[in-house]
């Protein structure tokens, strides 16, 4: 301690290195959140997440690694039969020949459905119901902004599998070659 009684160590610009509470809320319901802000005012630092997906995006993103640690352990990549899509349901990832991409547990979810029973029909409900569980159903809307966006990653990974929409009836696998899922 100095004279005036600060900490002679804490008098630079760095806060204090102590342990401090901190309160994450995940819910996707906007109004959900906006409840949870209210009632948590003032108890500690809180954040919120529309997913599991997204919090383990913010914890993982730059994420420093502590000096000498070893990475994490990077599991044995089989090589795809040529014109194969893997989907790696531990990684949450999707890989065609030599290319991959990131998959939210939505898309990787969505797509191990679709992928499961390639020649299947499956109608909205039955996905909603597979991909988001127990989530309360908000129509075909979510399905298909689901389906958006998966459709653009397998698109950029240059594979020739789509999600069609089958009129009337729901969405299925344009390609039947039956990809494989490792993982779970």
């Amino acid at each position: 301690m100095t004279t005036d009684g600060t900490n002679a160590a804490n008098s630079g610009t760095e806060p204090p290195e102590r342990p401090f509470s901190l309160v994450i809320g995940v819910t996707s319901s906007p109004a959900e959140r906006l409840r949870l802000t209210e009632l948590l005012d003032g108890v500690a630092p809180l954040l919120m997440v529309a997913d599991l997906d997204e919090l383990r995006e913010l914890i993982t993103a730059d994420a420093p690694e502590p000096a000498g640690a070893p990475g994490p352990p990077v599991p044995e990549q089989k090589p795809a039969p040529d014109g194969a899509l893997v989907i790696d349901a531990a990684r949450s990832t999707a890989r065609w020949g030599d290319r991959e991409t990131a998959l939210t547990r939505l898309e990787r979810d969505l797509l191990t459905c679709l992928t499961a029973e390639p020649v299947r029909v499956w109608s909205y409900a039955e996905l909603h119901r597979e991909v988001w569980r127990d989530a309360p159903t908000h129509g075909r809307a979510d399905v298909q902004s689901l389906v958006k966006r998966l459709r653009r990653k397998l698109d950029e990974l240059g594979t020739g599998v789509t999600i069609a929409a089958v009129r009337g009836v729901g969405l299925r696998l344009t390609d039947h070659r039956h990809p494989r899922v490792r993982g779970d």
